[in-house]
């Protein structure tokens, strides 16, 4: 197993960093019109996944860092449920969108044992 050093060893950081430029990647192909809309809010979203990785890790507790965790797991059910609204509203590729919903879930599960193992230690 390799050895963690830093947030930027986690897989999961490293995935929710790839997120972010695919929700970016997906959010350049919207009308302008959504650019205070649903850009604003998935980009918005998507950053925090990592942001909130990272910030936690600086902290000095583990009641903190796994605060920060679950804040990172609230904006992948934000960006979950964003990602269902663009599809029912026909914005975004079918298959971008079903891409990005299925990486989401998967870091989402990540997250989930992620968590579950710090606290348990």
């Amino acid at each position: 197993m390799a050895t963690i050093n830093s947030y930027k060893d986690l897989q999961i950081w490293q995935r929710s960093i790839n997120l972010v430029t695919q929700i970016y990647n997906l959010t350049s192909q919207f009308p302008d019109k959504e650019k205070y809309g649903l850009i604003n809010q998935l980009n918005r979203s998507a950053v925090s996944v990592p942001a909130n990785i990272a910030e936690g890790w600086g902290r000095n507790s583990k009641t903190s860092y796994i605060q920060f965790l679950k804040i990172a797991r609230g904006s992948l059910y934000e960006l979950e449920t964003l990602l269902i609204i663009c599809r029912n509203v026909k914005l975004g590729e079918v298959d971008a969108l079903n891409k990005i919903s299925i990486e989401v879930e998967e870091i989402s599960k990540m997250l989930n044992a992620f968590i579950a193992s710090i606290d348990k230690n």
